[in-house]
C-alpha cells in the first residue's frame, strides 16, 4: 500500500534461526530507497493487521514522515507469526525479540540503530530486552510499564493476589486463539489455527503456580538489576493506569531515564483520556531524534520527572479533562519534597502531632472494595474508581481537620502501623482519600498487603494470632493537590474486594494508634507550573466504520436472599471494519464476580470471552470460557475454549478442574 511519502508492507517474514517465521507489518518512508534509515520496533502480540491497526496508523505514519521505518512485530503464535505462544515475556519471546532486531538492522535499508517502545506488553519487553542489550537497539521508550512484575502488574501485589490474574489469564486465552489472516498466509491459515488451538496455554496455571516472588517472576523484573539497561529510556504512564511506580522508579535507578505521569488512562498518551493529552509523536520523534540521529535537541537536558498535579478531581465516572497543572523534578530523589508525617489518632482523626496510645479493631464486609475501579483502566467510563463513601463505610476511617491551605503531594505515601490478626492469614488495605466540601470521596492512591508478606515476598510466614507486629504498606505513586476546606483521609479494611482475593478465614484485625501508627506523605511546595503544550491534532486516530456499536457496562448486584454481592462486566466492542482490507472484527468480555457477605470461601469468579473475525464468506469465531473458585486449601480453576468456523464446532480444549494449593493467601 502506498502513502503519501511512505509505503505500508502489509506482510514481511522475519525468519529466525530455528526456521519459525514472525510476521511483521512495515512502514517504509521514500527516502529510505537512497539512505538507509533508523527503524523503530514495536513487538506484541495483539495482530497488526487488525488488533492494532488504528493506533498504529496514528503513529507510524508521523514516524515515517519523520525519517523512521516502523517495524509493527507479531510475536510469536499471535497473529501471522508462525509457532506457538508460550507465556507473556518468556525467555523466548525475549531471545525472539534480540533476533528480530538484528534481523533489521542488517536490512539494507536499515542504518543498523533502533529503538524499540510501546504500552503495556510492547513496553514491558522493550525494558526487558534492552536489559539483554542487543547492540544496534539504542534507546527505548515504555508506556504503561514495570520495573517489578510480581508487585506492579497484574498478578500479585505485596502478596495479595489480585483479580486482574484471572481477568487477563481469560482475555489471553481468548486472544490466543485467533488465526492468522488467510488473506495474508493462504490456505495455511487453517492447519496454523488449529495448532494454535491445541498448543495455547492456560495461563492462569503458571500464574497461580509461582504465588510468591520468586525466580518466575524475576525474569524480566528490571528491577532486580537497573544496571543491565545502559542505553536512554523514555518511561511513561498516568495516573487512571495502574502502572504509575515504574516511571519515577526508572528515572531514579536508570543511568539514563526520563519519567512522565500524566492524567491518563491505559493508552497512548496522544489519544488517551482524560485530558490533557501529550503531544506523544513530537515527544517521541525528538526522543528518536536524540538517540538515533544524534540532534543536539535538548533532549538529555529535560528534567527527570514531569508529573501532572491532580487537583479537586472529583470520584466521576467517566473523566474527560483532569483538572490540574504540569510540574517539573529537575532530579529524582527531588530536593524540593520533603517527608510529612500524620498520626493516626484514637477518635478517628488524622493529626500532624501524635494523639494517645489506643486500639481499635477492625471486621470489614467480605464486599468491602467494589468501588475499587479496575487494574488498568482501557476505558475512561466506568472502570475508575468512585465516589468512595461505600467502601469507607467498612473501613476504619481517620479525617484530618479542615484545611487552610493546599497540601500537595507527589511521590509514594507510605504508612506505618502495629497490627495483630486473630488468624495466620489475614490482608490489609490503606486508602488515602480526598473529601471534598460537597461530602464526596475521592481515591488518591492505595495499597495492600498481605501480611504474611510482611517481611518480603519471597518467604511469607504465617501471622501469630494475637501478636502486634509493626509492618509498612508504601501506596502507589501520586501527584494530588489536596484544596482548602478539603480534608484528607486515610481508610484502612481489611478486605478489598474484588481488587483482591479474601483471605481464606473472616479476619478481626487489631490496629494499635499513637505514636506508633503514622501515614508519611511526600509534600512539595506546589507553586510551580511546567509548560506541557497538547497535540495539535486531538483526534489522531483514522475512523473505522463501526458495522454494529458496542457496549460497555459495569455494575453491582445484590442478593438479599442468599446475602451474596455480583460485580458484573460486560464490555463489547462492537463489529469494526478495518478499512482497506475489509476485516471486521468484534470482541464482547461478559464477567461476573461472586462473594457472600459471611463467607470469604464463597469467592468465585466466571468469564466468558468471545472474538469474532469476519470478511466476506470467511467467518470465525472463539469462545473462551474460564472459572475460578477456592476453599481454605486449594484454588480451583478450569477453562474451555471452542472453535468455530462458519457455525460449525471445529475444535474444543478442556482444561478440567486443576487444584492449586495456596501459598498463605
Amino acid at each position: 500500500m502506498k502513502k503519501a511519502g511512505f509505503k505500508i508492507l502489509e506482510n514481511e517474514w522475519i525468519t529466525l534461526s530455528d526456521g519459525r517465521r514472525l510476521s511483521a507489518r512495515i512502514w517504509m518512508p521514500d527516502s529510505a530507497a537512497k539512505t538507509p534509515l533508523p527503524a523503530i520496533l514495536e513487538y506484541i502480540p495483539y495482530r497488526k493487521r487488525d488488533g492494532t491497526a488504528q493506533r498504529d496508523e496514528s503513529t507510524y505514519p508521523a514516524f515515517a514522515e519523520a525519517g523512521y521505518i516502523g517495524v509493527r512485530v507479531d510475536i510469536s503464535g499471535t497473529g501471522e507469526s508462525d509457532g506457538d505462544w508460550d507465556d507473556e515475556y518468556s525467555a523466548r519471546e525475549l531471545a525472539d525479540g534480540c533476533e528480530v532486531i538484528e534481523w533489521i538492522a542488517s536490512q539494507d535499508w536499515c542504518d543498523g540503530n533502533l529503538g524499540m517502545m510501546g504500552i503495556s506488553w510492547g513496553g514491558f519487553n522493550s525494558l526487558q530486552i534492552a536489559a539483554l542489550k542487543p547492540s544496534a537497539l539504542k534507546a527505548v521508550i515504555s508506556i504503561g510499564t514495570t520495573v517489578d512484575r510480581y508487585n506492579d502488574d497484574i498478578h500479585y501485589k505485596n502478596g495479595c493476589l489480585l483479580y486482574s490474574n484471572f481477568f487477563w489469564s481469560s482475555t489471553m486465552l481468548c486472544y490466543a486463539s485467533r488465526p492468522p489472516d488467510p488473506e495474508l498466509v493462504g490456505d495455511s491459515w487453517r492447519e496454523t489455527w488449529l495448532q494454535r488451538l491445541n498448543t495455547q496455554p492456560f495461563p492462569l496455571e503458571a500464574w497461580l503456580a509461582h504465588q510468591r516472588k520468586d525466580e518466575y517472576w524475576k525474569h524480566g523484573s528490571i528491577g532486580e538489576n537497573y544496571n543491565d539497561i545502559e542505553i536512554p529510556a523514555l518511561v511513561i504512564s498516568g495516573w487512571a493506569d495502574g502502572y504509575i511506580n515504574a516511571p519515577p522508579a526508572a528515572a531514579t535507578h536508570l543511568k539514563n531515564a526520563k519519567a512522565i505521569n500524566g492524567p491518563w488512562i491505559h493508552q497512548y498518551p496522544h489519544f488517551a483520556l482524560p485530558e490533557p493529552r501529550l503531544d506523544f509523536l513530537k515527544e517521541a520523534i525528538n526522543w528518536w531524534d536524540k538517540w538515533l540521529k544524534g540532534a543536539d535537541n535538548g533532549v538529555d537536558s529535560l528534567p527527570a520527572y514531569r508529573a501532572y498535579i491532580l487537583e479537586d478531581a472529583r470520584p466521576l465516572l467517566r473523566h474527560e479533562v483532569a483538572p490540574g497543572r504540569w510540574v517539573a523534578e529537575a532530579q529524582l530523589p527531588s530536593p524540593d519534597t520533603h517527608e510529612c508525617h500524620y498520626y493516626l489518632a484514637p477518635n478517628r482523626q488524622l493529626l500532624d502531632i501524635p494523639g494517645s496510645t489506643n486500639e481499635k479493631k477492625l471486621i470489614s464486609p467480605q464486599d468491602c472494595g467494589t468501588s475499587c475501579g479496575e487494574f488498568f483502566t482501557q476505558k475512561p467510563d466506568g472502570e475508575l474508581p468512585s465516589d468512595q463513601r461505600r467502601d469507607d463505610s467498612g473501613s476504619l476511617v481517620f479525617d484530618s481537620v479542615k484545611l487552610h491551605q493546599p497540601i500537595e503531594i507527589l511521590g509514594r505515601p507510605r504508612i506505618r502501623l502495629k497490627v495483630a490478626i486473630d488468624k495466620p492469614l489475614g490482608n490489609i488495605a490503606i486508602r488515602l482519600n480526598d473529601i471534598h466540601p460537597n461530602g464526596e470521596v475521592s481515591r488518591v492512591s492505595w495499597g495492600v498487603l498481605n501480611l504474611a508478606h510482611r517481611n518480603g515476598n519471597e518467604n511469607p510466614e504465617p501471622m501469630v494470632p494475637g501478636q502486634l507486629e509493626s509492618i509498612e504498606i508504601e501506596l502507589n505513586e501520586c501527584g494530588y493537590r489536596f484544596m482548602r476546606d478539603h480534608k484528607m483521609r486515610i481508610a484502612i479494611s481489611n478486605n478489598y474486594w474484588p481488587m483482591i482475593m479474601p483471605s481464606p478465614e473472616i479476619v478481626t484485625t487489631t490496629l494499635k494508634l499513637g505514636p506508633d501508627a503514622f501515614v508519611t506523605l511526600p509534600v512539595r511546595e506546589g507553586v510551580d507550573v511546567y509548560e506541557e503544550p497538547e497535540p495539535e491534532d486531538q483526534n489522531p486516530l483514522p475512523e473505522y466504520e463501526i458495522r454494529e456499536p458496542g457496549l460497555s457496562r459495569r455494575w453491582i448486584e445484590q442478593d438479599f436472599q442468599t446475602g451474596e454481592s455480583h460485580y458484573r462486566v460486560i464490555d463489547d466492542t462492537g463489529e469494526i471494519e478495518v478499512p482497506g482490507n475489509a476485516m471486521c472484527t468484534r470482541n464482547r468480555h461478559d464477567e461476573r464476580w461472586t462473594i457472600a457477605a459471611d463467607d470469604p470461601l464463597s469467592h468465585r469468579s466466571m468469564s466468558r470471552y468471545i472474538c469474532w473475525m469476519q470478511r466476506g464468506d470467511w467467518s470465525i469465531r472463539t469462545e473462551a470460557e474460564s472459572e475460578f473458585r477456592c476453599d481454605a486449601e486449594n484454588f480451583y480453576i478450569k477453562a474451555t475454549v471452542r472453535a468455530y468456523e462458519g457455525e460449525e464446532l471445529v475444535n474444543q480444549r478442556d482444561w478440567e478442574e486443576i487444584i492449586v494449593a495456596r501459598d498463605h493467601i
